[in-house]
């Protein structure tokens, strides 16, 4: 049997909350094919970066998997057909963060996959790891590039762009963040328990791209069954799975990497800094889905959930599905849903319209009741240090926030507005409840670049 022994961290980090968890309203929802929607729209914009471009005249007919729009960059991520339909005129619309985008509409024709041969292609089926092709790195960066991949956890960084050999920055691990630390989501831990041996093999490949000698699959204790299925997935390779404490946001890279690995990334720097290459468990699985399949990014595993949905499932779901067919998926609304979150109830966005379609980093729809927003009306900083107690980083976010507020923007600066991970603990335990993570969010917006 092949061991790691890099991951040495103490399995936790300094500050952090434990709110209400709510995994157990989805997590024992085994992943369900959604039925075809009537249409997609497909955002050029789905990552970090330049947005894919659309031809001057897009294609009439496309098949799955068909590029309909091509990166427009090194950072950038084509963006392929997730039916095999009629291609209609480029359209606008606005994302959940607020960017406005051109999207393209696609409908579908009669003959789509059966549900049944949908999950066996993007999941299920037979994931080696102990006998993986003999690729050059540089065919899996290829494959990874070619096939749209970007990260699946939220952030959308394009992943080719993380797993090139840097010269000047060698990367000795590659570290799955599974911890999924989010309130209600559970699509990453269903994928551990349904698919763990494709978790592994992406793993695997990610390495063998990056140059590193080590994998190290960080999962937090809330997750045992999950830790269990990878563990047997990665008997016999370089992979090693790493359970940490069980605390938001355990899912930062800022905070994985030390309670994992035990290194500390520098204050405006990156994993890379520390010879680490981070990937999500959905991003994992998908490069196994490029290399070993050659499928690009068409469809991904959507938790919807909360007090405020009749149903909470686990669905997997074409790119560019509007938000109300997943809603309807899961049996509706209930007579108290007041707010539909895009993602989770700590980082999310509120969604105002439900026509907005599934992104390639969609993790979650989370359906939230009027009692779960009810909130104290704003008061006046107490100066009482809860958020500075509670910040990961160890910041002053009411320093940055009221700075913010204020538009002092030297100040704002002088306080690493920058820095902030927009985590959300702040305003969790500001008993004044200022609306710390809106106001920083804005700040960061609005901050002149001179």
């Amino acid at each position: 049997m092949v061991e790691s022994v890099v991951a040495i961290g103490s399995g936790t980090f300094a500050r952090g909350i434990h709110p209400f968890e709510g995994k157990e309203l989805a997590e024992n929802a085994k992943i369900e094919v959604l039925p075809t929607p009537k249409q997609v729209l497909l955002p050029v914009l789905q990552h970090i970066g330049a947005p894919a471009k659309l031809p001057a005249k897009p294609p009439k007919d496309v098949k799955v998997g068909d590029v309909v729009a091509e990166a427009g960059g090194f950072v950038s991520a084509p963006v392929h057909a997730s039916l095999t339909g009629k291609c209609g005129k480029p359209v606008n619309l606005t994302l959940p963060n607020g960017r406005h985008v051109a999207a393209l509409p696609i409908t579908p024709g009669e003959e789509q996959p059966s549900a049944d041969e949908l999950y066996g292609a993007v999941i299920g089926g037979e994931w080696p790891t102990t006998e993986l092709p003999d690729l050059e790195p540089a065919a899996i960066t290829e494959a990874v590039k070619n096939g749209g991949l970007v990260g699946m956890g939220g952030a959308a960084f394009p992943t080719h762009v993380k797993i090139t050999r840097n010269e000047k920055k060698p990367v000795d691990v590659v570290l799955v963040n599974g911890c999924e630390c989010e309130p209600y989501l559970t699509a990453d831990y269903r994928m551990m328990v349904e698919a763990p041996r494709a978790v592994v093999a992406g793993a695997l490949l990610a390495a063998k791209a990056a140059g590193a000698q080590s994998v190290v699959i960080a999962v937090e204790k809330n997750k045992p069954k999950g830790i269990a299925a990878l563990e047997e997935a990665a008997r016999g390779t370089i992979a090693q799975v790493k359970p940490l404490e069980t605390k938001y946001p355990m899912g930062g890279e800022k905070q994985t990497v030390p309670a994992a690995l035990g290194r500390t990334i520098p204050t405006g720097g990156l994993p890379l800094d520390v010879g680490v290459v981070v990937i999500n468990i959905g991003t994992s699985l998908s490069i196994a889905r490029a290399v070993l399949r050659e499928s690009p990014v068409t469809h991904r595993v959507v938790t919807v959930t909360g007090h405020g949905i009749t149903t909470p499932k686990n669905l997997l779901v074409p790119i560019g599905t509007p938000y109300q067919d997943l809603i309807d998926a899961c049996g509706g609304l209930r007579p108290d849903a007041v707010r539909v979150v895009s993602g989770g109830p700590m980082m999310g966005f509120t969604v105002a319209d439900l026509k907005t379609p599934v992104t390639k980093g969609t993790s979650g729809l989370t359906i939230l009741t009027d009692a779960d927003v009810q909130q104290a009306e704003e008061t006046a900083c107490v100066r009482c240090g809860r958020c500075v107690d509670v910040c990961p980083l160890g910041l002053v976010p009411t320093k940055i926030a009221l700075a913010s507020r204020k538009e002092i923007w030297d100040v704002a600066r002088r306080y690493h507005i920058q820095a902030c991970m927009e985590c959300g603990c702040c305003a969790y335990t500001c008993p004044a409840s200022i609306p710390l993570v809106q106001l920083i969010r804005m700040g960061k917006a609005r901050l002149p670049k001179n």
